[in-house]
């Protein structure tokens, strides 16, 4: 398996979880604790500018960002649609890269204005774990408020856009 072709299942694998993700964050603010709606959405939101940072330094541009978060999360409806757009972006990004391209190493400058390099794969393993870490701190607050989270793994993921993969080759 090619680092491309493992890099665009690993982001359909985030956008599926991202979904999941989304759906329950919409039952939590419907139902649970306000003050926990909102960490876990700040924490949603932390992930999606983190993402967002990134696809500006993958095209060599300027991110504008001082922080990688917000004192308050925007409305679900705004987050959904910036979370889905910016997934559908590294989706359709990985596509079109070569694998020179994945090795190419970019400069860019953190949010406190230190300088960075990363190649653009080292940069989609980054965003992709760092997404799957808040998710999992998500998934804990959901878990201790409902009993359960949505699911969140590779294999179920797998699993579930090929289901040809649980049938044995005898």
């Amino acid at each position: 398996m090619s680092t491309q072709t493992l890099l665009a299942s690993l982001f359909r694998y985030k956008a599926w979880a991202d979904e999941g993700l989304l759906a329950s964050l919409a039952e939590l603010a419907a139902t649970g604790p306000a003050d926990e709606y909102r960490t876990a959405a700040r924490v949603f939101n932390h992930a999606c500018i983190v993402d967002r940072i990134f696809v500006a330094n993958l095209q060599r541009m300027a991110h504008g960002q001082t922080a990688t978060g917000a004192p308050e999360p925007p409305p679900l409806q705004a987050l959904a649609e910036a979370v889905r757009e910016t997934d559908r972006w590294y989706i359709d990004y990985i596509a079109r890269l070569g694998p020179q391209a994945l090795v190419e190493n970019i400069d860019f400058t953190f949010t406190d204005g230190a300088p960075g390099r990363m190649s653009r794969e080292e940069m989609l393993a980054h965003v992709a774990t760092h997404a799957g870490y808040h998710r999992g701190e998500i998934g804990r607050i959901l878990t201790r408020l409902t009993g359960s989270s949505p699911p969140d793994t590779f294999t179920g993921f797998l699993h579930q856009a090929e289901p040809g993969r649980r049938a044995r080759n005898e």
